[in-house]
């Protein structure tokens, strides 16, 4: 039985750099606002992993032009409104929130003026960055600012375990004959007191971030299970385009939970990608080279890789006329702690899973087909992506779509939108049956390395529609394994995370095994 029962006007579940727009958004405009982050600290997920950079308004550029690479990335198959709407809006919005708010210290030229960088399908320089650390800088004055704002109550350690729904969880039966469903809020367990939390809310934000941590290679931090997703799919919310996963062609190959990251810029600045005899092999694939669409070079490097036998392909760096340690600080240590110099010798790298193009269903205003739920961020689909990623859209999307939910909801309240009493009042604390302690480290790991090997070989970078069965096969019987042991087992954050996470590869394999049409992201072989 659940011991804290608070109410907020706006629960943001996820802290990094679109959770984190909302939140002072809203706070900005006077209202009450809880912002969850299931780590330690604000901004624990992917925000800050981010190296590239953001979209800006380059010299030479248009919101037409941008509109124009958004959609040639997405194989035309994007929600024209929402690409347009972020090539009008998404540049001032960095410029009102980043550079102006949150001074956020961006790279400059010798004159001043913000320096832009080019990276892969762009048609021109228009890309912001803080070296190669763009992420991390976003984060942490996003982060300084989120911690002075007196309107927001930060609650660290927390896990959604559900969204709580009108017609779900109401404990007055005249509600549950109401025509609509809505959205009330979100049990949530707090791993401190290992209680489940009873959080209401007028208004509830999904900003949980992706779910690249499904599959066994992974630039994604670790709480990137697609909770969002699972969460919303239960309650009854629209999923859109859930089997377009973005894989980055170019992770460090190297032994570790989590791949290190080597950005597309450095391919912007003129990087080379060699097989292992030295030949630059892009261009039996595409006549824009290393800058063709992540998709394209993610299955260049495969074909690759089974053509050769190897377990790498390498990034040249030495054409980059920048000083790298310089332009690429991180990444120039990083390779220089595992032996490395990337000044004189290549990187070895990998594709591995980086972004989910699709989520829940979301419109400009972040709204959601289940009343009074918003989605921002990468746990969102707008339709910006359609098939494929453009780079650097991501934190450019997070920060317009999450001042554009902020707006939306402190819209609806200012006319007095609130949800009613009585029936927030009617929902119960949470309740679990489950008592018997039989929860087992080394069960729970063999069943994450199931799913995410079922992932990567059957729902990977290539995909066929044996591979497709197979996964949807497997993941069914795990998941009714799982919901019959989550019933009898005592909640735990281990356990949350494995539900949400085996609930969302289900829903990623079987969209993936519905659509017939190979585009994009979803390559069918």
């Amino acid at each position: 039985m659940s011991r804290i029962r608070q109410a907020y006007q706006a629960l943001v579940i996820g802290s990094g750099v679109a959770g984190a727009c909302c939140a002072l958004r809203l706070a900005d405009q006077g209202y009450h606002v809880a912002l969850l982050s299931a780590g330690d600290f604000l901004g624990d997920g992917n925000t800050a992993y981010a190296q590239g950079g953001i979209v800006g308004r380059g010299q030479d550029d248009t919101p037409s032009l941008l509109s124009k690479d958004i959609m040639q990335a997405g194989c035309q198959h994007n929600h024209v409104k929402a690409v347009n709407h972020l090539a009008k809006c998404g540049p001032d919005a960095v410029r009102e929130m980043l550079v102006e708010r949150l001074r956020v210290p961006f790279a400059r030229n010798g004159d001043g003026s913000l320096a832009m960088t080019r990276e892969g399908a762009h048609s021109v320089h228009r890309v912001l960055f803080c070296g190669d650390y763009t992420g991390k800088a976003i984060m942490d004055c996003l982060a300084e600012a989120v911690r002075n704002e007196p309107n927001i109550r930060v609650m660290t350690r927390r896990t959604a375990v559900d969204l709580i729904t009108s017609l779900h969880h109401t404990g007055n039966l005249s509600f549950r004959y109401c025509r609509t469903n809505q959205c009330l809020g979100a049990y949530v367990y707090n791993q401190d007191s290992n209680e489940v939390e009873t959080l209401l809310a007028d208004f509830t934000v999904l900003a949980t971030g992706g779910a690249g941590r499904l599959f066994l290679h992974s630039t994604n931090a670790q709480c990137s299970l697609g909770a969002a997703m699972a969460m919303a799919h239960r309650a009854g919310a629209r999923i859109m385009n859930a089997e377009y996963v973005q894989f980055h062609p170019t992770a460090l190959f190297h032994r570790s939970k989590r791949l290190f990251l080597i950005t597309e810029a450095m391919r912007g600045e003129g990087a080379h990608l060699l097989d292992r005899r030295g030949d630059r092999f892009m261009g039996r694939y595409d006549a824009r080279l290393e800058l063709a669409p992540r998709d394209v070079v993610s299955r260049a490097i495969v074909d690759t890789l089974h053509r050769t036998g190897d377990d790498c392909v390498y990034l040249d760096c030495r054409p980059v006329e920048h000083e790298l340690s310089e332009r690429f600080p991180t990444i120039h240590a990083r390779c220089r702690d595992i032996g490395i110099d990337i000044d004189r010798e290549p990187i070895p790298v990998v594709p591995a899973a980086h972004y989910h193009c699709g989520g829940v269903f979301a419109d400009i205003s972040g709204r959601t087909s289940l009343d009074r739920l918003y989605a921002v961020g990468e746990c969102s689909c707008t339709g910006v992506h359609g098939a494929n990623r453009l780079a650097s859209t991501s934190l450019l999307e997070g920060v317009l779509w999450g001042r554009n939910a902020g707006d939306a909801i402190g819209a609806r309240l200012g006319r007095g939108r609130s949800a009613n009493q009585r029936m927030l009042r009617s929902i119960p604390d949470w309740q679990h049956p489950g008592q018997v302690q039989n929860e087992d480290p080394a069960l729970i790991a063999q069943d994450w390395m199931s799913i995410r090997s079922t992932m990567w070989n059957y729902a990977g970078i290539n995909r066929t529609e044996q591979r497709l069965a197979r996964a949807c096969e497997d993941l069914r019987v795990l998941i009714k394994d799982l919901t019959s042991f989550y019933r009898k087992t005592p909640l735990s954050k281990p356990l949350i995370d494995l539900y949400h996470g085996c609930f969302a590869a289900g829903i990623i394999a079987m969209s993936a095994r519905s659509n017939r049409q190979s585009l994009g992201c979803h390559h069918l072989q």
